[in-house]
């Protein structure tokens, strides 16, 4: 595993903001169809004066994921939803790198698992958690899979087979390690703006 050691010190001086000897790095998580990749989207879009560099959790899939059983059917699935699907040595030595470049004032990262790993939060500077009821997330998982080709029915039983119990026990249970959770139902002017606001309070 790759330890990233990061020096960052707060003066007087400055008056109580982070030191940005290295970039701020921004923190996105939350359920399938949850908002995510539209949260980072906007973040961008906001902050369009500052340098910005965005990871995807979903580039760092691994080729040859691991397989499911589904608990109640007992069908087998190869398992995007799980922690082992994703190369986190590649994503952390990609974010190694962005932090030793300092040729970018933000990092974002946002993904599925963004707040499972410890190696991760502990670089975050900001937590963010983008919540969504899951019968809300299942139909723009839908209305999304299905305009990559995907049918109705393999959607909803992978969703249901699979999907919904890895959200449990993964994703959900990462939220406690937020320091802001936002409304991915209805998106909050409000609560973007704490979010937007405290990163230009922290680059400037």
């Amino acid at each position: 595993m790759i330890e990233i050691i990061i020096e960052t010190s707060i003066t007087e001086e400055q008056g109580g903001k982070l030191d940005m000897k290295k970039p701020l790095v921004v923190g996105i998580a939350g359920g399938s169809g949850s908002g995510k990749s539209t949260t980072c989207s906007y973040i961008e879009k906001y902050l369009k004066e500052f340098s910005v560099k965005s990871i995807h959790m979903d580039d760092y899939f691994i080729e040859d994921p691991p397989m499911i059983v589904a608990p109640i059917s007992r069908l087998i699935y190869e398992d995007h939803n799980h922690p082992d699907t994703i190369d986190f040595n590649r994503l952390l030595f990609d974010l190694e790198e962005l932090l030793n470049r300092q040729d970018c004032q933000v990092i974002l990262i946002e993904g599925l698992m963004t707040l499972y790993k410890d190696e991760i939060r502990d670089v975050l500077d900001l937590k963010v958690f983008v919540d969504c009821q899951a019968d809300e997330r299942i139909i723009r998982r839908i209305r999304r899979n299905m305009g990559w080709g995907q049918t109705f029915e393999d959607i909803t039983s992978v969703y249901l087979d699979a999907v919904r119990y890895r959200h449990n026990e993964f994703v959900e249970p990462s939220r406690w390690h937020a320091d802001i959770v936002l409304n991915g139902s209805k998106f909050s002017d409000t609560g973007l703006d704490v979010v937007i606001q405290w990163i230009k309070n922290n680059i400037e």
